[in-house]
């Protein structure tokens, strides 16, 4: 699981999603805006609570960047019970990783690697799999040159585009630190990846984003393009 946006709301998306909470093993966490962090909070209270009541086994393992640890334990520290918060560093796991660390876990492995953000301290990943398919993720700001061998020939790459380049006076990205689905699209075709899914987007057309967005980026990427609604299911 991938950041957890800012609040409970990510319980009832689990739930409609269809996705058992105790498959749920590890997390990852971008960065410490609220609006990817504050539902990491609401994670550890319902897997602590299913872990009291004996219907959560094994262990729950966060991983984030330093400054991203403390702000998460220091959250829970003050907003959650003690029955939950005896759980942590015992059976729910922050895991504190570095620039360039890489994990092993279930079927594959994961390189975190620092995006160089000009705002807050974010990390992105790749994980590749034991059958040889691999996934960056930028994390939501413009890529960075240095990250490059983390990212380039990656099967999947997915990276933010926040409006359409044709829209960027009205929304602005780049005063923002994000990019567009144009841009979004230059960066995978020059980095030979060969699918790319673009997220973190303005939500002002919902009905016409994928066809738009898609249309866009294939203007000078030459792989797949894939714009997913809330809740769809893509498959590696």
């Amino acid at each position: 699981m991938v950041d957890a946006g800012g609040g409970n709301g990510i319980l009832a998306q689990i739930e409609r999603a269809e996705i058992p909470f105790g498959q749920i093993r590890h997390m990852f966490l971008t960065h410490a805006h609220t609006d990817h962090i504050l539902g990491a909070v609401w994670m550890v209270r319902k897997i602590a609570s299913m872990m009291i009541s004996e219907t959560y086994y094994g262990r729950f393992t966060i991983y984030c960047h330093r400054e991203a640890a403390h702000i998460l334990k220091e959250i829970c520290r003050l907003t959650l019970a003690g029955k939950f918060l005896r759980l942590l560093d015992s059976k729910i796991l922050i895991q504190e990783v570095e620039d360039g660390e890489k994990r092993e876990m279930s079927g594959f492995t994961v390189r975190f690697f620092d995006i160089q953000s000009t705002k807050a301290r974010q990390f992105g990943f790749r994980a590749d799999w034991q059958d040889g398919i691999s996934l960056a993720c930028l994390g939501d700001e413009p890529y960075n040159s240095v990250c490059r061998a983390y990212v380039e020939g990656a099967d999947w790459l997915m990276c933010e585009a926040f409006c359409l380049y044709g829209m960027r006076d009205i929304f602005q990205p780049y005063e923002k630190h994000h990019s567009t689905a144009l841009d979004a699209g230059n960066l995978a075709e020059k980095l030979r990846v060969k699918n790319l899914v673009l997220y973190h987007t303005e939500d002002t057309d919902l009905a016409n984003r994928k066809r738009q967005y898609t249309k866009e980026a294939e203007l000078i990427f030459s792989g797949n393009v894939f714009v997913p609604d809330d809740l769809e299911v893509l498959k590696l």
